[in-house]
């Protein structure tokens, strides 16, 4: 079975560790096809998208190997330039894989990346800043290949701070000829993971965090170690299933100075915060307030990635809450399912009008995708009775052990 069963209406109480982030550690993945050695990346996460990049990796030539939740990567013999097949169909995220082979091998052949259902997200922001770098692209039906016979240096200003366009170019500039200049760079914080990782191997790199990042390439990259921060969007979904739910939780290790845009709307609602360098603890014991506006934006403001999961705590908060959605046009996908869990929503274009109702019940419900599928847990954890969220594996993709961790922190869940 692909399901995960649970049996909702208790208040949540423990502690649970927040795992490695996902959205850090797959660029970094990819950045260690520039290193002609040894990459040992720590606190990885064991889910499904890690393994997608690591078959793409081994296809590529690469030896890859694990000891718990360490990686090791060996890139020292490349020998392909075609990056294809079901990995990255499947996987909007192997994009990645782009600059880093344009900045190893000069070539990749690759297919168009899939694996999402919340929006187009075109990689034609990627190709664009590359073409400035020197890239030629050849673009066909189902694939297209990318050649420079030398990268260069380039002054690049991205139209939108594109998270995947910012890592793509400075994957690629951190061994090109020159400095490369990127203004409206994307500042989440995976990719200043991401530059903390090529920074350990050599890399050039100034303003990370910023509008503006520089790249000095350097001639080689060498052998590196890195331990992948916490994954702020896992910890931002137990947080708000704790708001669901209500009751007292501890999340180990979350990266509490990358979630101040959720800490502030959870406060909104009446939850008690506290925030340090061990982690955060979140204390829920009164009815939860709406939240008369939100938006989604890029970093630091409030993620897209918890939309879904704050959208179900929001549903028994009391009154109205309105959540606009900027980043994906079709982040709603979850509200039919929440209806038939007894939510009252409204879309009307880019906007959810959410009133507050006075208790979920329990339901089967089927995941479409990794946030939203997270987001139906959370409203399963409210609801009262027995709720069966379908299509595990799409959650699989980005939480190590869902079901574990809100076990650790009292749920009644299973997988079956």
């Amino acid at each position: 079975m692909d399901s995960i069963y649970i049996y909702g209406g208790n208040f949540l109480r423990g502690e649970t560790k927040i795992q490695g982030s996902k959205n850090a550690v797959l660029p970094i993945l990819a950045a260690s096809l520039l290193v002609r050695g040894t990459c040992v990346i720590k606190n990885c996460p064991r889910i499904a998208d890690v393994y997608l990049m690591q078959n793409l990796l081994q296809e590529l030539g690469c030896f890859v190997s694990w000891a718990g939740n360490t990686v090791t990567v060996n890139a020292f013999h490349v020998n392909d330039r075609r990056i294809s097949g079901e990995s990255v169909t499947r996987m909007r995220s192997s994009v990645m894989l782009l600059g880093a082979a344009l900045g190893r091998l000069g070539e990749a052949t690759m297919a168009y990346p899939g694996g999402c259902v919340i929006g187009r997200r075109p990689i034609d922001i990627h190709l664009s800043a590359l073409r400035k770098m020197g890239v030629e692209i050849e673009e066909q039906e189902q694939l297209f290949t990318a050649k420079a016979k030398r990268l260069h240096g380039a002054e690049i200003r991205l139209p939108f701070p594109s998270v995947g366009a910012t890592e793509n170019v400075v994957l690629a500039a951190v061994t090109a000829d020159g400095t490369t200049v990127l203004e409206n760079a994307a500042k989440e914080p995976e990719i200043e993971a991401l530059c903390g990782f090529l920074t350990a191997a050599g890399a050039e790199i100034e303003g990370t965090g910023k509008n503006c990042i520089k790249i000095k390439g350097v001639e080689r990259l060498h052998d590196a170690k890195y331990e992948v921060p916490a994954d702020r969007i896992v910890a931002g979904t137990y947080l708000t299933a704790a708001l669901a739910a209500g009751g007292s939780i501890f999340l180990e290790g979350a990266p509490a100075g990358q979630m101040g845009a959720l800490l502030a709307a959870a406060e909104k609602m009446g939850a008690c915060v506290t925030a340090g360098v061990e982690g955060i603890g979140v204390d829920v014991i009164r009815k939860l307030k709406a939240l008369p506006y939100l938006k989604t934006e890029v970093h630091p403001g409030f993620p897209t990635d918890l939309q879904s999961p704050l959208m179900a705590a929001l549903s028994i908060a009391q009154g109205q809450s309105v959540i606009e959605e900027s980043i994906f046009e079709n982040r709603f996908r979850i509200v039919d399912d929440l209806k038939k869990m007894g939510a009252d929503i409204e879309v009307v274009k880019n906007k959810a009008y959410i009133n507050g109702v006075e208790k979920l019940e329990g339901a089967g419900v089927e995941a479409e995708e990794l946030r939203g599928g997270a987001a139906l847990v959370v409203a399963g954890l409210a609801a009262e009775g027995k709720s069966v969220v379908r299509n595990r594996h799409f959650i699989e993709r980005g939480y190590e052990n869902i079901c574990k961790d809100l076990r650790n922190l009292g749920a009644d869940i299973n997988i079956m």
